[in-house]
């Protein structure tokens, strides 16, 4: 359920307040409230707005949690890209904060529609695993602030693109000691080294997209998908099958024993106001009638 329009002055504070957290300067920040009582930013020119897609536990039939996306704009009308905003701070040398300012729009935003339920998926910029020491600390003070656990947080991180290997278990670690979960990321791509499953001990381990788009036409590779499955369950993780768009697809991926899917045929990411219900996802389990009517 959505929170009443907060007032100009406490917005007023929670900007400061973000300020102080994040150590903004407030000429390249604003923060505003939309009518529907979702936020969004502008820093450093690019308005930012949150996206979230929905994760589904196949077993249960229940929403299980949502990844959070960013949406930049220029001006509020020219959509952009996230690589290009964030390779924007970066050349403005304001990559740390704007990784951090984005991480907390997706916070205020989840917190205003979903007060006490799920998991919330953020990802986290990769220069940032090997630059940054205090991994966390300053993002869980705006959590804390807003009653939101870390315990909810789930952290994506891309490893294959991150050479460093010990920054990289340096920085894994020290989002674990503060309570964060953490996701392996785009796990069968070219660039995943599959020893680190181990080495990391993740919770979640995403499925690159393209796998399930691959399986659907390699029947090779549908008979490998239960095998990595049961690999990620092995060291104690649960896999998520992302990219599923296709109801062939959504059939693999419950056959590859994945427990947790993604994808724009379960559903597309949205503001938090144009979200569904886990309803939709249970039809999509149940067999056609139609088909067995004709049978």
């Amino acid at each position: 359920m959505s929170q009443l329009p907060i007032s100009p002055s406490h917005l007023e504070q929670l900007r400061l307040q973000l300020k102080e957290s994040l150590s903004l300067d407030l000429d390249d920040y604003s923060l505003a409230e939309q009518r529907s009582g979702e936020f969004n930013s502008t820093f450093l020119g690019v308005q930012l707005n949150s996206a979230f897609q929905p994760i589904y536990d196949a077993v249960a039939g229940e929403l299980f949690g949502h990844e959070a996306l960013l949406r930049p704009s220029l001006g509020g009308e020219l959509a952009s890209t996230p690589d290009f905003a964030f390779t924007y701070a970066e050349q403005a040398d304001k990559l740390v904060q704007f990784d951090r300012v984005s991480r907390t729009l997706h916070v205020l935003n989840f917190k205003q529609i979903y007060a006490e339920n799920g998991l919330l998926f953020l990802n986290v910029h990769p220069k940032l695993l090997v630059n940054v020491n205090t991994h966390g600390k300053v993002f869980e003070r705006i959590l804390h602030a807003h009653s939101v656990p870390t315990e909810r947080v789930v952290i994506e991180i891309a490893e294959g693109l991150v050479e460093q290997e010990k920054q990289l278990i340096d920085a894994v670690n020290n989002y674990r000691d503060r309570g964060y979960k953490i996701a392996i990321d785009h796990f069968g791509s070219k660039h995943s080294h599959i020893e680190r499953l181990w080495k990391f001990s993740p919770d979640f381990v995403k499925f690159d997209r393209s796998l399930i788009q691959q399986a659907e036409d390699n029947l090779r590779l549908q008979a490998v998908l239960p095998g990595l499955t049961k690999v990620v369950q092995d060291i104690g993780a649960k896999a998520v099958i992302t990219g599923i768009e296709t109801q062939a697809q959504l059939n693999i991926a419950i056959e590859s024993n994945a427990t947790l899917l993604q994808g724009y045929f379960l559903g597309k990411p949205a503001n938090a106001k144009e979200l569904q219900s886990a309803r939709r996802f249970n039809a999509l389990l149940q067999p056609d009638e139609s088909l067995n009517k004709a049978a």
